[in-house]
């Protein structure tokens, strides 16, 4: 399964504080805005998005068609083909996609621990 590119998704109370703290570390702003509260931050091939007032905890965050960059990859796994071998491995999810349509769509599920997964497809 290609789940594409990968990143943390950090829940945050003030953006411009977590911006700096990862600026120190070594990430630089890659994507988003403070006026629309999320930042997608970069160093070498890590990313971490920073997201205020968007959703309660952290979650680790996939792409399919995208790579590390952000750039479309020529072939990639459709979010609903991913849902479809989840499901039929046993995964329940908690936000299933709509298998009628094509392009931008989400799947929610969480790990054994609790812990959330978004599969986020943007094209």
């Amino acid at each position: 399964m290609k789940l594409g590119a990968f990143s943390i998704s950090l829940s945050v109370k003030d953006l411009e504080k977590s911006k700096d703290f990862y600026e120190k570390l070594g990430f630089s702003q890659m994507a988003g805005s403070m006026e629309h509260d999320y930042l997608i931050m970069k160093n070498g091939d890590h990313l971490i998005g920073l997201f205020q007032a968007m959703f309660d905890g952290n979650m680790l965050t996939f792409n399919p068609g995208w790579d590390q960059n952000a750039q479309n990859l020529e072939s990639f796994d459709d979010v609903r083909d991913i849902q479809k071998r989840l499901k039929e491995n046993g995964v329940q999810l908690d936000k299933e996609a709509d298998q009628t349509t094509s392009g931008p769509e989400h799947i929610f599920l969480k790990d054994p621990d609790g812990n959330m997964i978004l599969i986020d497809q943007h094209r």
